[in-house]
């Protein structure tokens, strides 16, 4: 092979397998590369080389007898820590005690396994998920592979480093507000959002999905063509039509694409993440796409009456534990949740139907475009110490504006890189479509990728142990 294995994608290990190479040899080089870096980048919560050496050889086992279990078998890939495995703890990113112990798979990590893929193990994510950085009151930081002094963002965090750092081309991730696609646009990676119950959960809840992290967004519609299944367990999922997760790079001529670069609400867009983001536009205008201007459609008060509902929410969890495990909760959640305890239930429903009165917003606003471009994040990527961009825990969420509108329509949206800061920070582009269009989203992405010239992020550099070291 010209490069290393575990740089490949999905496909190219899948065709590596086919034709000899050993699912064993992979996993020794992913797992010399995570006994490197993860000093470093503090990707995983929970990661036995062992049980991954077991995997690789069962799964070098079935290539060698024809008997593998799907085209991808042996392909590695890691899961957020919320995503369940049958006897690992689930802290949820906190510091309690004696946190519950799953007793089933999630349906991802089935369809994982069902497939013969090697999982390396459960990567981090910050308290209750409530916070979009690696900051953890458990993990401690978890680390941006880019450059380490950054975010690697969250809640899905240490799968946005592990994704950038090369731990295989597939990552798992969870999202409700934002939580794939913000470690997308700060690790300059390829990330999906699916349609609301396109990726079954065992847990559903308003507005969360799961979905991919990857470098390509050839990697991230492979892994959604395992994990895009129906599960009985999921009672919020709705039926889809088949897709077609490898037809590759889709030219945007004709496409009806609009391009929003004020969300209405939150923190102001950083003049270089606009400026990205409307060349992105550009090059989509050039290719054909009709591309016109979508003015905002969410307010100040809808984003804070979510924000204050997710408050209450997680004031009931905090509120329910003892005075000593409350003192082991990361203090900025504490403080975060307390703004929820004095609302009583009619402010809670008003809080509630913010959520009815942003659906209906953003699938008004977006009917009748095929694409809707916009950043991912209003800033670029903070130091990875702070708990969030905007760091005070009394103001509303004010990162979340371009993400949130889709976890609540349910519609799918997608990242790629865009562009870099003068210092050499990500930016991401997003990229949502109507509910069900997930394939075509990730085929609009992937053509992007084909065009976006010096916006690839430079993923040699995280493949220098010694910078990585020096820098952390």
């Amino acid at each position: 092979m010209n490069q290393p294995e575990h740089d490949l994608s999905a496909r190219e290990l899948s065709a590596a397998y086919a034709s000899g190479s050993d699912p064993r040899e992979v996993a020794e080089l992913v797992l010399s590369r995570i006994a490197d870096l993860e000093p470093v980048l503090n990707a995983f919560y929970v990661h036995d080389p062992e049980q991954v050496r077991r995997d690789a050889e069962a799964s070098a086992k079935r290539w060698a007898t024809g008997a593998q279990l799907s085209p991808f078998d042996g392909v590695p890939a890691t899961v957020k820590e919320n995503i369940t495995r049958i006897g690992v703890p689930i802290p949820s990113g906190t510091a309690i005690s004696n946190p519950p112990v799953a007793t089933e798979n999630a349906p991802v990590t089935d369809r994982l396994l069902e497939a013969g893929i090697v999982i390396l193990g459960s990567t981090t994510m910050p308290d209750w998920g409530m916070l979009s950085s690696g900051v953890s009151s458990l993990h401690g930081i978890s680390r941006n592979a880019l450059d380490p002094s950054l975010t690697t963002g969250g809640s899905s965090a240490g799968a946005g480093a592990a994704a950038a750092a090369g731990y295989g081309p597939w990552h798992v991730g969870t999202d409700i507000g934002g939580s794939i696609r913000l470690p997308g646009t700060w690790s300059g990676l390829a990330t999906l959002k699916p349609s609301a119950g396109l990726v079954p959960l065992n847990v559903p809840y308003l507005g969360r999905a799961a979905g991919p992290l990857a470098r390509t967004a050839a990697d991230a519609a492979a892994l959604m063509s395992l994990i895009a299944r129906p599960d009985l367990r999921d009672y919020s999922a709705r039926p889809y039509p088949a897709m077609d997760w490898f037809a590759g790079p889709a030219n945007p001529a004709g496409l009806r694409v609009a391009v929003q670069l004020d969300a209405g609400s939150g923190a102001a867009v950083d003049p270089q993440v606009a400026a990205a983001v409307q060349r992105a536009a550009e090059l989509f205008a050039a290719a054909g796409a009709h591309v016109v201007e979508l003015p905002p459609f969410m307010t100040p008060a809808q984003l804070a009456g979510i924000d204050a509902f997710w408050r209450t929410r997680s004031w009931a969890d905090y509120s329910a534990l003892h005075e000593e495990e409350r003192e082991k909760v990361l203090p900025y959640i504490a403080r975060w949740c307390s703004g929820g305890k004095d609302y009583d239930g009619v402010a809670t429903m008003e809080h509630y139907h913010r959520f009815a009165q942003v659906q209906q917003a953003t699938i008004f606003a977006t009917a009748g475009f095929d694409l809707v471009l916009s950043p991912v994040a209003p800033m670029v990527a903070f130091p990875a110490e702070q708990p969030m961009p905007v760091d005070d825990p009394d103001l509303p969420m004010a990162h979340i504006s371009f993400t949130l509108p889709y976890n609540i329509s349910g519609q799918p949206a997608a990242t790629v890189n865009c562009g870099f800061t003068p210092d050499g920070r990500t930016i991401g582009l997003q990229l949502a479509g109507p509910v069900g269009s997930d394939d075509k989203v990730l085929a609009a992405a992937a053509w992007f990728e084909t065009v976006r010239g010096d916006t690839v992020p430079d993923w040699a550099r995280a493949s220098s142990h010694t910078e990585l070291k020096l820098a952390g």
